[in-house]
């Protein structure tokens, strides 16, 4: 999921500076966008499920008005919180004024807050993290002095992976999880409006001068005249950064924790070279993510680099569409060969991950058509053996092909003649240029930062879904 927020001191079209600042982020989630526009406290907002260019159109961005401050979301549907009724950012009107809010990640103890609210008379109308937080941000507001205390509190009661912003009538409010899982981070334009975005390309799309990332368990308070920070619940965690955003969410133009994407995964194909090297004659990846785990292979190999994919730019990331039939159909108009990179060569194929083998064992056969003599896998992740709780959408062992399978069986089961895996050691250097003190690794070796939720039925997400599905 993304985040983008945007506050100064001239009203002005800020829903123009927020759409673009989405699109820079569209990779992190494809279900639904959403816009909340704030006019001197007065907030207008639209949300739909789409793509951000579906779900805005030119008229639909006039009709949010003018502010001087603005947030948006484009969000990423995990487990349990797919559907049109869970799109953020969600505006909330209560006694002391009004918030909208925007969250990236999910919380390990939802169940167990949203169950002591509601027993409490609280009524949700989604199945979201996002409205369980604004509950408990507006429940604090009561008694606290301000709107930052308030999260200061709440943050107290709020366990797992998650940035959030929220906006008020006069401020904005970035804060990210006190072990730092997902990236959250701000800039300044020149003409003195402050942005925040999850990613630094965010910033670089709409013309803003990256100031820094903020820390994990920081709060920064941003309005028209300048920034204050929070820090109360700073250094009280481990840091746990997603090491998934090096591997395959963030896109390769950010920076993460102070180092650059595409420098970390360049990183991970030379260290797949030096684990796993063998005799071939073109490095291929797989788009996008992993095109530069692939140069990193080829410069460490000394196996020249070769554009063997072409991707369908109008198709978007098959990890993340919801559904296994539905990723299926993509990866069958998503990637086509260059068969004149590959006919009659050994071919290393290097991609971000393999998580459930779909997409591997389509694209081994599609560049064995075209005319590779050999194919031998390489994958710049460690095989994937746990669910995620905190955001990407691995929910269960069933799904994960290393769970059931060897490395020997997996490799003949996407059809390649060799496969290797990112050793499990090698990810914790792939910042290594970077200021993270620790990454969060639960995905590979079962070792999660935070006590693992009980899962329960959700019978109001069973409802939802019964109720979309008759539509």
């Amino acid at each position: 999921m993304g985040v983008f927020g945007i506050i100064g001191k001239e009203k002005c079209n800020v829903a123009s500076s927020v759409y673009y600042g989405l699109y820079a982020q569209q990779h992190r989630g494809q279900e639904s966008a959403g816009i909340v526009v704030n006019d001197d406290g007065l907030f207008a907002s639209f949300k739909d499920s789409g793509l951000v260019g579906e779900v805005f159109n030119n008229e639909r961005l006039s009709s949010l008005g003018e502010g001087n401050a603005a947030i948006g979301h484009c969000r990423y549907g995990t487990l349990g919180t797919k559907g049109r009724s869970n799109a953020e950012p969600i505006v909330v009107n209560h006694v002391k004024g009004r918030l909208a809010l925007a969250t990236d990640g999910r919380l390990v103890n939802a169940d167990k807050l949203r169950r002591e609210l509601e027993l409490k008379g609280m009524i949700f109308h989604t199945s979201s993290d996002a409205e369980l937080i604004s509950y408990i941000i507006t429940g604090e507001r009561l008694t606290a002095p301000s709107i930052e205390e308030a999260v200061n509190r709440a943050m107290t009661s709020l366990d797992g992976g998650y940035s959030l912003l929220l906006m008020s009538p006069r401020k904005l409010i970035a804060a990210r999880d006190p072990r730092g899982m997902k990236p959250l981070c701000y800039g300044i334009r020149d003409n003195g409006q402050y942005v925040v975005a999850t990613e630094s390309c965010a910033l670089d799309t709409v013309g803003a001068t990256f100031i820094r990332e903020i820390d994990p368990g920081e709060i920064v308070v941003l309005t028209k005249d300048g920034v204050t920070s929070i820090a109360d619940h700073c250094k009280k965690e481990k840091e746990a950064l997603c090491v998934f955003e090096y591997v395959y969410t963030a896109r390769p133009d950010s920076v993460v924790a102070g180092c650059p994407v595409q420098e970390a995964r360049k990183r991970a194909g030379a260290l797949l070279a030096k684990a796993h090297p063998v005799d071939a004659d073109v490095v291929v990846g797989v788009p996008d993510s992993g095109l530069d785990a692939a140069l990193g292979y080829a410069e460490e190999s000394g196996i020249p680099y070769g554009i063997g994919l072409i991707k369908n730019k109008y198709i978007g990331r098959t990890f993340i569409a919801p559904g296994q039939d539905v990723r299926e159909d993509k990866v069958k108009i998503k990637l086509n060969p260059v068969a004149s990179a590959v006919k009659g060569k050994r071919v290393v194929l290097v991609d971000d991950s393999i998580v459930r083998g779909t997409t591997s064992a389509r694209i081994v056969r599609l560049l064995r058509a075209a005319g590779a003599t050999e194919v031998h896998l390489r994958s710049s992740a460690p095989p994937f053996l746990n669910p995620c709780y905190y955001g990407t959408d691995i929910d269960s062992k069933e799904a994960l092909i290393a769970n059931h399978h060897t490395v020997e069986e997996i490799c003949e089961i996407v059809g390649a003649d060799t496969l290797g895996y990112l050793r499990l050691e090698d990810v914790f250097k792939l910042g290594e240029s970077g200021k993270c003190t620790g990454y969060c690794t639960a995905c590979f070796n079962g070792q999660y930062p935070t006590e693992i939720p009980v899962k329960t039925e959700n019978k109001f997400d069973k409802k939802i879904s019964e109720s979309e599905k008759s539509k």
